[in-house]
């Protein structure tokens, strides 16, 4: 009779670990770091919010955990965009790649594992849009042109501060 009550007393154990298992992340949802703006760059980011594209570049929009109006992701983590993070250090650096794509600067450093990170330059918030490796090998800015348009709609041109 004991070894039968040890074995009903890890059956609660086993089903929270059967339970936590089964909610663990197994479905690809990216997370993101939320950036903490200030009030005029937050109120530009919100706005972008609401005019991103449900798809970037052929992928579909899930947005990253925490859920936040100042992050956006397609594809899983293929293409994740936050608004509102702080200047770079490598903005400074006059030998830094840029590019201009439909009206937007952008700051282009490569990543360690062969993705790009593109930060917005000259608007009141700075936008980072990470691409994964696969997308930089496709090329990697092609969805920086859908996202010229809300960008130009929403947050001005200017310093962020």
């Amino acid at each position: 009779m004991k070894i039968f009550r040890r074995r009903l007393s890890l059956l609660p154990a086993l089903g929270l670990l059967l339970a936590a298992v089964g909610c663990s992340s197994a479905d690809d949802t990216p997370s993101a770091a939320v950036p903490s703006p200030g009030s005029r760059s937050a109120a530009a980011c919100r706005d972008l919010h609401g005019e991103l594209p449900r798809q970037l570049d052929g992928l579909d929009r899930a947005d990253p955990t925490p859920r936040s109006e100042l992050t956006a992701a397609w594809g899983g983590s293929a293409i994740i965009l936050r608004c509102g993070v702080p200047r770079p250090d490598r903005m400074s650096d006059e030998s830094a790649d840029g590019v201009e794509v439909n009206g937007v600067g952008w700051l282009l450093e490569r990543q360690g594992g062969g993705g790009f990170r593109l930060t917005s330059t000259l608007r009141e918030a700075y936008i980072e849009v990470t691409l994964d490796k696969k997308r930089a090998e496709a090329g990697g800015l092609g969805p920086l042109t859908d996202l010229a348009g809300p960008i130009k709609k929403t947050v001005p041109e200017g310093i962020a501060g």
